[in-house]
């Protein structure tokens, strides 16, 4: 949490995710055998996202969708989305799926706050000034997930994490993880 590039974004990026995965680690071990109860395939889902840079990485989640649902269906998430299991219904809905991110934060691919990491295709189509958004290492969390999330569109999401993370500081990141909790609580902008 802080300003991108600064020692203390980077220790309580550390710290934070650490933290995170100790506390998260009996859940994610029951998530992981509920998963393969449930459904065919790997516990987690991997696929590539832009980060810093524009660079690609390859992003970490528990699978919440059956295993060929990219080969299936679109590659976003749509309302009502057959392809997600039952278990992922769970997942998704309570944001356990997102806890492995705390494994890209810990190799400095993601950052505890930050923008949102997108689909490469998507940040393919990205103009010039939205490709500012890449001046920052995608979150966790951030601020188009505390407003709106998945009922924003990419173009509205890029715009409200440019503006914010040119002023971001510990504070203001501090407030976004606090208000985190009352997001995932309420389900509120979440498919």
């Amino acid at each position: 949490m802080g300003k991108q590039g600064s020692f203390i974004k980077r220790f309580t990026d550390i710290l934070f995710s650490l933290i995170l995965l100790v506390i998260s680690s009996p859940i994610l071990l029951l998530a992981a055998i509920a998963i393969k109860l449930d459904s065919k395939g790997p516990v987690f889902f991997i696929q590539e996202r832009s980060g810093l840079g524009g660079k690609p990485f390859r992003m970490i989640k528990l699978r919440g969708m059956v295993h060929n649902a990219l080969e299936i269906g679109p590659q976003l998430t749509q309302v009502n989305d057959p392809r997600i299991t039952r278990v992922g219904k769970i997942l998704r809905r309570t944001s356990i799926d997102e806890l492995p991110q705390a494994i890209n934060v810990l190799k400095g691919d993601m950052s505890i706050v930050g923008p949102r990491p997108e689909i490469t295709p998507i940040t393919a189509e990205y103009t010039e000034e939205q490709k500012e958004v890449f001046n920052y290492k995608p979150g966790i969390t951030g601020i188009s997930q505390i407003n709106g999330r998945q009922t924003l569109a990419p173009a509205e999401r890029v715009k409200m994490e440019i503006e914010y993370y040119r002023n971001a500081n510990f504070w203001s990141d501090l407030k976004i993880v606090l208000s985190t909790f009352k997001v995932i609580l309420s389900n509120e902008g979440n498919i």
